[in-house]
């Protein structure tokens, strides 16, 4: 398989699924059945080539790797396919929670099932084309096309707030995107070229890194999302299904992250240095902030998506550090965040099937009647407050570490977002699982069926294996990242001895 075009398998598969759903006719219980089947088997199947992609990886190599590359709309732009130690853990991510997306809406999706499973199908190549893209026109298409499905995924199967909540999720990063569109444009008639590894080597002008720099952020910062654009993601995972949420939380958040690592950190070094400080700031008022929100939260959904956006928060401070622990911990931080947070919302989804209801005072004293559910929230939650031994603190710890060496102040005051993580995380924990049964509804709830376990076990596994292991993640990331730092590192330095001498 060592010719195999693995990264084009991957990207695409999903796709070869997609024909096979729209053959399938009738909308009958026979129908519907098949429809779950061919889609579990068809993510299940991305997912073992993704561990193709992960076998054939080299980790001590900090270059493009597996790269495929062919003339595309006329030879102006190219597609050109490759992953490196950044990219290559967000492509099996996206393949790994895929199907517990499709099992999670086994039951609670039985509308237009073969449209919905259609929309994830299709969201899945596109995710996984952004990581993979090596070119600017080829990752505009991907990033910007994957606003389509998650968009019809919220408007059609979502809340009663499902219209606004698309639009407003759709507006908020399209507006933003436009802006990175020209400056890539601008990008572009400047180099020559639209090829990402030629332009990782191109030094821009500093005015043009300032005004690029200020352009992919108005993306990257959306799709974080960033304080205070940050308001479009509750919302959006109120009304969303279970598995659009676990989608939005688990990758396409992750998505900003990944863009300020691929584009603004070594394509425009310069201004990631002049605009430090105010990264720094919105991350901490991010950290600070949306916890204290989250506090005040009523309904479970709503306060783990506010949680989603103070842990983002520490991801964009350990990037901008601008050294190795920082990014290390900023990559760690968004492979735990994706697969603990998409575990914390699948867990919300088992109880509002049963109870259809999301209000944190309907619940109280399920660990009576749903012990292995329990463990398995409380495991999830211990995650995302980054208790030792559990994926959530190699990140927070990373990043922390990387900030404490930029700048001692943003590390104390990051620092307290850990103690508020804990507040918000332990209260909400308390309500829901503790005390004794006092609502009659609740008397008669099931634990975990077969399926469920199915789905949360894994991500249990996972959450303490990379908490007491997480090598593979950091040793498949240093190579890149000590090559991006360095070479930040050194345009950094030569900018530095210039403004000595004039």
């Amino acid at each position: 398989m060592g010719n195999w075009p693995l990264l084009t398998i991957v990207t695409f598969l999903p796709l070869v699924g997609v024909v096979f759903l729209a053959l399938i006719r009738g909308d009958d219980e026979v129908a519907k059945r098949n429809v779950r089947v061919i889609s579990l088997i068809t993510t299940v199947v991305t997912f073992l080539v993704s561990l193709l992609v992960w076998g054939r990886f080299d980790p001590s190599n900090p270059g493009f790797q597996m790269v495929e590359k062919s003339t595309w709309l006329g030879g102006l732009f190219n597609y050109h396919m490759g992953v490196d130690g950044i990219s290559v853990a967000f492509v099996i991510l996206t393949a790994f929670l895929m199907p517990f997306c499709i099992l999670a809406s086994w039951e609670s999706v039985q509308n237009r099932v073969r449209e919905y499973m259609i929309a994830f199908l299709v969201l899945e190549t596109l995710m996984i084309g952004v990581f993979t893209a090596l070119d600017l026109m080829l990752f505009y298409v991907f990033f910007e096309a994957g606003l389509i499905p998650m968009f019809i995924i919220i408007g059609v199967w979502g809340g009663p707030r499902r219209v606004y909540a698309s639009f407003k999720f759709f507006l908020y990063t399209l507006l933003g995107s436009v802006l990175m569109l020209i400056a890539m444009l601008a990008m572009y008639f400047q180099a020559g070229t639209a090829d990402i590894p030629t332009l990782l080597q191109h030094p821009f002008p500093a005015t043009l890194q300032t005004w690029a720099f200020l352009a992919f952020f108005a993306s990257f910062a959306v799709k974080m999302p960033m304080w205070p654009v940050h308001t479009w993601l509750p919302d959006a995972h109120v009304e969303a299904p279970t598995a659009g949420s676990v989608i939005l939380a688990g990758i396409l958040l992750k998505m900003g992250g990944y863009g300020f690592l691929r584009f603004s950190l070594p394509m425009f070094p310069l201004a990631s240095e002049y605009f430090q400080p105010m990264i720094f700031t919105l991350s901490i008022v991010a950290i600070i902030y949306t916890s204290l929100v989250a506090l005040a939260q009523e309904d479970i959904k709503k306060l783990i998506a506010y949680s989603s956006v103070a842990h983002m928060g520490y991801v964009t401070m350990g990037i901008f550090t601008l050294n190795a622990a920082g990014l290390q911990g900023a990559i760690f931080q968004m492979i735990s965040h994706g697969f603990v947070s998409g575990a914390l919302f699948l867990s919300v989804g088992v109880i509002y099937d049963r109870m259809h209801t999301r209000d944190i005072s309907a619940y109280g004293g399920l660990v009576h009647r749903m012990p292995w559910y329990a463990v398995a929230f409380l495991i999830f939650t211990m995650a995302n407050v980054g208790l030792p031994g559990t994926s959530g603190f190699v990140g927070e710890f990373l990043t922390l570490l990387g900030a404490w060496r930029t700048n001692t102040w943003v590390a104390l005051f990051a620092a307290t977002g850990v103690v508020l993580s804990a507040a918000y995380a332990l209260w909400l924990l308390a309500r829901v699982m503790n005390g004794e049964i006092e609502k009659p509804a609740l008397r008669g709830i099931l634990d975990l069926d077969w399926r469920e376990r199915i789905v949360v076990v894994p991500l249990v596994l996972v959450t303490i294996f990379y908490g007491i292991y997480p090598a593979p993640v950091l040793n498949a990331s240093e190579a890149s990242v000590q090559a991006l730092v360095a070479k930040t590192q050194a345009v950094l330095g030569a900018a530095a001895k210039v403004a000595l001498v004039n």
